[in-house]
């Protein structure tokens, strides 16, 4: 069977690998430039503007979603999307492979290499995703980890590109914890020259050795990165409020001792009431209403989560077609 032929032809923009590479692969932002950063930006406008056009633009391609945690948003997009480009994906569960028990993480990668183009994966630790990307000659796509959340950064500031029309110069407010969502926005807004302040309690900083490294994306990029324990401080003046839970998947135990920790950081009418009046709201989602954020900002006017959701179809659509299209079929891998 010939495959379809598409109507037009699709920005030509990937992510190329270096010289001696044979592959590359979506990790973390900070492995971008911001030439890069902006590029993707831009295809993942485009395949949002013109969806018909790349219709059939991976056909043949097959995903393997590797998931070791529950997913909606994450896991609806990437099928969809794949589907969408005119590919298939595989969706694999925890109890399916059983990474680093039932088989090595090595041997599950040069396996799936052998059948799939891609591996998307959602996972624990960040480790398993370096190991997957060392073993496996396709390219791997970090769709959640406990360090970094890349694909949920770009969408993010897709989101607010779209409110406010730019990002160079944006007063991007974090309240929380500084979690993977929290550190992947680090390094969005050092490539895009956004300002970020993340507001945490004592303890709950972001890790060093990331935010080191987004402050020297930053001092080539304009953007102002700061960390305080006042929420307030963070939110007054701020064009866009984000908050994400105060509980991640894994972190259970720790419920209790969070709540109390970080009763004082729900973003709430109060708080709200500090940033500019055309302000926007985002979450990552899922929401835990009357924890970190009250029913009321979640579903109010200045609320763009949905957009935020709706936008992580397009982010991986576009990153799929840019690690993907034109690319040698894995069969040429080595």
């Amino acid at each position: 069977m010939e495959a379809p032929v598409r109507a037009h032809a699709p920005h030509h923009w990937r992510l190329l690998p270096s010289p001696h590479q044979i592959k590359r692969d979506f990790l973390s932002l900070a492995d971008l430039t911001p030439r890069e950063f902006r590029d993707l930006l831009a295809l993942t406008e485009e395949v949002k503007r013109q969806r018909g056009d790349y219709r059939d633009a991976l056909w043949g391609r097959c995903a393997a979603l590797l998931f070791e945690k529950p997913s909606l948003r994450t896991r609806v997009t990437f099928q969809v999307g794949m589907t969408q480009l005119g590919g298939q994906a595989i969706y694999l569960a925890p109890g399916d492979i059983a990474l680093g028990k039932r088989e090595s993480v090595s041997d599950v990668a040069r396996n799936l290499a052998r059948w799939v183009d891609v591996l998307v994966i959602r996972t624990f630790a960040h480790c398993t995703l370096e190991e997957m990307a060392a073993a496996a000659p396709i390219p791997v796509i970090n769709a959640l980890s406990d360090r970094l959340h890349p694909c949920q950064a770009v969408a993010d500031l897709l989101t607010i590109r779209e409110h406010k029309e730019r990002l160079a110069g944006i007063q991007l407010a974090y309240v929380g914890d500084s979690n993977n969502v929290a550190h992947a926005l680090l390094q969005a807004c050092a490539l895009a020259g956004a300002h970020l302040t993340l507001a945490s309690p004592p303890g709950y900083e972001p890790e060093a050795t990331i935010f080191a490294r987004a402050q020297e994306t930053a001092r080539n990029s304009g953007a102002e990165l700061r960390v305080t324990n006042d929420p307030a401080d963070a939110v007054r003046g701020a064009d866009a409020v984000y908050t994400d839970v105060w509980t991640s998947m894994g972190q259970e135990a720790e419920t209790e001792t969070r709540r109390s920790a970080f009763a004082a950081y729900q973003v709430n009418r109060a708080l709200m009431n500090l940033a500019k009046p055309d302000a926007i709201f985002l979450h990552c989602l899922p929401a835990h209403r009357g924890e970190e954020v009250s029913t009321e900002i979640l579903d109010g006017l200045q609320s763009v989560v949905l957009d935020q959701a709706e936008n992580r179809l397009h982010v991986h659509k576009a990153l799929l077609l840019a690690l993907l299209d034109d690319s040698p079929r894995r069969e040429n891998l080595t």
